[in-house]
């Protein structure tokens, strides 16, 4: 059963810029995992919005509001072996993924130079 549906779009600018003022945007948001990856890309902004992108994407799907303690690094991206996407949550996060008796979360990420969209779809057992 769909327990939710979330989507977002995030200006890849908009990130490149938070980049420059330093590791705290990074460390605040993104994995020491992300990190690196996006960091290997050849324009990290890119990937970094697109996770960005697909983390408000779940915290929407979840039905969370974001005034929460929500902290954004334990909502992390990774790839399968073909390009794709899956979310790996961790500390308060995983807990309430547990506790809401979800059982699933599908993720789709697109981007271009400008923009990057994600969506998530969440799927729980009753």
């Amino acid at each position: 059963m769909i327990a939710g549906i979330g989507t977002d779009i995030v200006e890849v600018d908009r990130v490149a810029s938070k980049l420059q003022k330093g590791d705290d945007f990074l460390k605040h948001v993104f994995s020491e995992e992300e990190i690196a990856y996006c960091s290997r890309q050849k324009n990290p902004a890119i990937h970094y919005a697109a996770r960005w992108a697909v983390k408000e994407a779940y915290l929407k799907a979840a039905g969370v509001d974001f005034i929460g303690n929500h902290k954004l690094s334990c909502i992390g991206i990774k790839n399968e072996l073909n390009g794709k996407p899956f979310i790996v949550l961790s500390g308060r996060e995983a807990d309430l993924f547990e506790q809401r008796q979800y059982k699933c979360i599908h993720v789709s990420i697109s981007h271009t130079t400008q923009y990057a969209v994600a969506y998530v779809v969440i799927e729980s057992e009753r």
